[in-house]
């Protein structure tokens, strides 16, 4: 396979002080990296396309480190995940599914107590086109708190021949979070869920 063609990158991070009601003791922050290539299989059809998968593991590992240094520095801090991918109009969907395993694999080595499924989503789509990721806590998904999403884009990304790749972690759940639930207090870390 083909190395991966990069043509850019983003970070971006957020620093929440308050949400219109008494601000956290600790500002939460989230991050998204995303992450420009060429799509190998985009313009036709390519049955065993899975190979490209280990091909983007050092990208994965690249954009993990990025996210942890975006958050301070400390990996120990980061208590939720998410990961997708917007795939050019001459792509298809399942090219996006390509960063499940490189993008997730590299989140939950990067961290401590990354026990859950980082969740997904994707999309075919054209330049400037927005994508919700979702977030979950690392190490518990049952934990609601930590329920949210980060919207990610890029003004020229994707072109038709392109995948935008994106992971994101945050240091911390919604900041007024108070519709119950598995807190992150009273995670087991047994089984991902709880």
């Amino acid at each position: 396979m083909a190395d991966v063609k990069l043509r850019k990158t983003l970070i971006q991070v957020e620093t929440i002080y308050h949400e219109g009601g008494p601000a956290p003791e600790v500002p939460q922050k989230r991050a998204a990296a995303l992450a420009v290539i060429e799509n190998p299989f985009a313009g036709g059809y390519t049955e065993d396309i899975a190979p490209f998968m280990k091909d983007l593991e050092p990208l994965g590992v690249q954009m993990a480190g990025e996210l942890i240094a975006a958050l301070g520095g400390d990996a120990t801090a980061i208590e939720g995940y998410g990961k997708g991918a917007i795939v050019g109009v001459n792509g298809e969907v399942e090219h996006g599914a390509l960063w499940h395993v490189p993008g997730g694999y590299a989140m939950r080595d990067s961290i401590e107590k990354s026990m859950a499924i980082v969740p997904s989503t994707k999309k075919v789509g054209a330049a400037g086109t927005r994508l919700d990721v979702p977030v979950t806590h690392t190490n518990a998904s049952y934990v609601r708190s930590h329920y949210d999403a980060v919207e990610v884009g890029i003004p020229d990304a994707p072109r038709p021949d392109e995948l935008v790749l994106v992971l994101v972690m945050t240091t911390g759940g919604r900041v007024h979070a108070r519709v119950g639930g598995l807190t992150k207090e009273d995670v087991k870390g047994e089984d991902g869920l709880r």
